[in-house]
């Protein structure tokens, strides 16, 4: 199947458009032409750098009728801007997570795409890696029975000791829960549909952060969002999971214990009959381990789907197909509305002391099939 390249520029020249533009140029559905920043000469040195044609400013890029796809991986506060910005300049948009800092912006977003006949993209797009779609086959088949509870935690020092400016991560709309929240929610709402239900408890635990290297090491930051937070929620199917994000925890004995490959992280979901370990949702690939009733010990179960190493970009690639022959696209902007839904709705239970219903959902994006060609997201 030959289908036309979609013309696509990336907005925002930062650390992560370096895999974004290294991958992007892997997919023959995508015709990368142009980089556009804030800063010009950032975005000059990008294109330099991955063999881009043109760098522009942004409001040249959003002024080509040429490009019909914009990537964009500008800050986080200025997502929802950008966003809505190539909308009403007739373009599909694709934005690193998460999809805006308020409700309000994440559905204007949703709303003027679809009233143009447009597509509103997100990232994660880690869900679609050879690790997690083999969780999704494994539940769907029934390998571990109905599932009935899932755990996810991510504990961490904090990002302050090795990024040389992390003073956005401490502010509103980011913090463990917006920053590293969305992996862990997007893979349990891929593989087992929304949440109807949540509430949770948040505490900022030191005022202040200290950078540990780069230009800015000594300075101090202050702390404007919560940097622990434990949440319950409800599926709509009946599962309920425990989520909990942290930036305040030095050592977790899960470290010692083995019972995850990296030290301050875990996601695993509980069924009638059996466990299934799932891979750090931050990745493409395994390790992906199950453990059923009887059984002494852990196996684990080769990977079915390809895409194992970081492949950024894979949810532009597939929403490019999408955009060609009209189906779905899976890292689809109605569940990434959803995970920004259930962020808030976290943080509104612990501030209210309250369960919160929400109102937001979304589908499960259909998996990938199994043996696709390289490179190819239809058949």
């Amino acid at each position: 199947m030959t289908l036309t390249p979609l013309k696509t520029a990336v907005i925002g020249c930062g650390n992560i458009s370096s895999i974004y533009l290294e991958n992007a140029a892997k997919w023959g559905i995508l015709d990368l032409v142009a980089c556009a920043d804030l800063d010009l000469a950032r975005a000059e040195s990008q294109a330099a750098k991955f063999n881009v044609p043109r760098a522009l400013p942004v409001a040249d890029v959003l002024a080509d009728p040429d490009i019909e796809l914009i990537i964009n991986l500008t800050i986080p506060a200025a997502h929802a801007e950008v966003g809505l910005a190539a909308v009403r300049a007739g373009k599909s948009v694709y934005n690193e997570k998460p999809l805006a800092l308020s409700r309000a912006d994440g559905q204007l977003m949703l709303r003027e795409a679809q009233a143009r006949g447009l597509r509103v993209g997100n990232a994660p797009d880690t869900f679609l890696g050879g690790g997690l779609q083999t969780c999704r086959q494994l539940i769907d088949a029934g390998e571990i029975g109905i599932p009935v509870a899932a755990n996810a935690f991510m504990f961490i020092r904090g990002p302050e000791a090795w990024h040389p400016d992390p003073g956005f991560l401490y502010q509103v709309g980011a913090g463990p829960l917006f920053d590293m929240g969305p992996y862990y929610l997007t893979a349990l709402v891929s593989i087992l549909g929304p949440i109807r239900r949540v509430t949770g408890s948040a505490r900022i635990t030191y005022p202040e952060r200290t950078i540990g290297s780069g230009p800015k090491e000594g300075q101090k930051i202050p702390v404007e969002t919560p940097t622990h937070i434990a949440a319950i929620l409800d599926f709509a199917s009946g599962l309920v999971a425990t989520l909990t994000t942290s930036f305040d925890v030095a050592v977790s004995a899960g470290a010692a214990l083995n019972l995850y490959d990296i030290g301050g992280a875990l996601l695993e979901i509980q069924g009638t009959e059996g466990t299934l370990s799932l891979p750090d949702p931050n990745t493409f690939d395994g390790p992906v381990r199950v453990r059923c009733l009887g059984e002494a010990d852990w196996h684990e179960i080769p990977l079915t789907h390809a895409y194992t190493t970081n492949s950024r970009c894979l949810g532009v690639a597939d929403m490019a197909y999408a955009i060609r022959t009209g189906r779905p696209h899976r890292a689809n902007g109605d569940m990434a509305f959803h995970v920004l839904d259930v962020m808030h709705a976290v943080l509104e239970a612990s501030e209210t002391g309250r369960h919160i219903e929400l109102t937001s959902t979304c589908q499960r994006p259909t998996p990938l099939p199994v043996g696709l060609p390289e490179r190819q997201l239809d058949i």
